[in-house]
């Protein structure tokens, strides 16, 4: 097995029962994985929620509040209260809402719950992008050019440091993600204004003003690669993913491998992520998230959740990390070296998004008629059904459509046939966008980058 930490690991509270502190597809997912395990589960709803299916399958289904998700998926009181009530022992916070939120974690704890994801010290760490990248620093994994500190507020100081970057810079928010709190800036004259609208935006977004600033790349790719880690000291990376498929910094297809990056290129990558976890003393799974140009990797942020695009890694390593992620909270140790991670052939994942195709506008209503893919190598992720009523409150995510294959063509060849089988009436979805990208030449043979979606769209004129 890998190396340990010196230290002892913590003394680890057994569960029996894992309240799900999500909805949608990722809380069937969830509640499968929890079921295979032989744990009984917890689902939680708004009243915007209470028909969601899988109440139905869940050992126990509560309503925690309104609609609104600050008043429920985000309300920390009424999900502790729930999980006392039902007899949970730990909490799963799926993706989005609580769980990257180093509070809340902690409050898990402190009610001597097990919160299924890194310890709160951990989230705090890696949530903070400025303390994320000094980590990374420290454990050798490659960083965007850019100083590991706050963005001073001293204007001279500022101009000093971007001028050593070099134009084009970027101003982050420390505590940003999902694409919000952060400016391009292309010349010295409009860097004051970026900062003024970051530092505000980061204050209203995330409740911190702390800025950081990096070297801008221009035509990168957007690389991840996940990592799965025990309390042991024990952790290994599971391959890579290709994410640069996005719109507003919102992902739209997944894949692994990334195509075009050689082993060896990416290995001492993957190890020296499996370090910086080590020295953290991270537990769990999580992501590490680098922009790829010119055959060099650059660290921009850790998620430490499981993420949206988890499947295609699933598809390729043949493991399942809902379940990894689980074991891993209740204090097993892994149940593989990195000599036992063997990733095999393309996984492809698409979105299946409740909006507007041509102006991404959310689509509420109820689904008339469902018709999904089925066959070998063929996956779909998803909550709704016919009749189902899509709700306007949260995020437009319906599905997830994953396809796997020996080879990365194979794996085109076959998304194109399930998309072509699949149909969702009685809302708009944005199947026609997917179906379109993937006749496209230049995505087909792996020639793009993070701008690339945008760029296609506007000449779709669809933004």
């Amino acid at each position: 097995m890998p190396g340990s930490l010196d230290k002892a690991p913590p003394p680890y509270k057994r569960f029996d029962t894992v309240l799900i502190a999500n909805r949608g597809e990722i809380a069937v997912r969830i509640q499968r994985a929890c079921h295979e395990l032989g744990l009984k589960t917890v689902a939680v709803c708004s009243e915007a929620d209470r028909e969601a299916p899988y109440g139905r399958t869940a050992d126990s289904f509560l309503c925690i509040g309104p609609s609104n998700a600050a008043k429920s998926y985000l309300n920390r009181d009424a999900l502790l209260l729930a999980a006392r009530l039902t007899g949970a022992g730990a909490i799963h916070p799926g993706y989005g809402f609580l769980s990257e939120n180093a509070d809340f974690a902690k409050a898990v704890e402190e009610a001597g719950l097990v919160f299924i994801g890194p310890d709160a010290s951990s989230i705090a760490t890696m949530g903070d992008k400025i303390s994320a990248k000094r980590a990374m620093m420290a454990a050798g994994v490659p960083c965007v050019p850019g100083p590991d500190t706050a963005l001073p507020d001293d204007p001279a100081a500022v101009e000093r440091i971007a001028l050593e970057i070099g134009y084009p810079v970027i101003i982050k928010a420390a505590g940003g993600g999902g694409g919000r709190g952060m400016r391009v800036v292309q010349e010295a004259a409009r860097l004051h204004e970026a900062i003024a609208l970051t530092r505000e935006e980061a204050r209203q977004a995330f409740g911190s003003p702390s800025l950081y600033i990096e070297k801008f790349l221009q035509h990168p790719r957007h690389i991840e690669i996940q990592v799965l880690c025990d309390i042991h000291g024990n952790a290994v990376w599971l391959g890579h993913r290709d994410c640069s498929m996005q719109r507003r910094h919102q992902k739209v297809v997944e894949e692994a491998p990334a195509p075009g990056i050689a082993p060896e290129v990416i290995g001492p990558v993957g190890l020296a992520c499996v370090q910086a976890c080590r020295q953290v003393g991270y537990r769990g799974v999580g992501t590490f998230e680098f922009l790829y140009e010119d055959g060099a990797f650059y660290f921009i942020e850790m998620n430490t959740r499981l993420q949206v695009e988890h499947p295609v890694t699933e598809m390729t390593s043949g493991l399942d990390i809902v379940q990894s992620q689980i074991k891993a909270a209740q204090g097993n140790p892994l149940e593989m070296s990195q000599a036992d991670v063997q990733c095999e052939g393309h996984s492809f994942e698409c979105r299946i998004n409740a909006e507007d195709p041509d102006n991404f506008l959310p689509s509420a209503g109820v689904i008339s008629d469902l018709v999904l893919p089925e066959g070998d190598g063929v996956r779909v992720d998803t909550h709704i059904h016919a009749g189902y009523k899509v709700s306007p409150y949260y995020d437009s995510l319906i599905g997830k459509l994953i396809v796997h294959a020996p080879t990365r063509a194979e794996a085109m060849t076959k998304m194109r046939e399930a998309l072509s089988r699949t149909r969702i009436g009685g809302i708009a979805t944005n199947l026609s966008l997917v179906r379109a990208l993937f006749e496209d030449e230049a995505f087909g043979r792996g020639e793009t980058d993070i701008h690339y979606l945008e760029q296609w769209l506007k000449q779709r004129g669809a933004q």
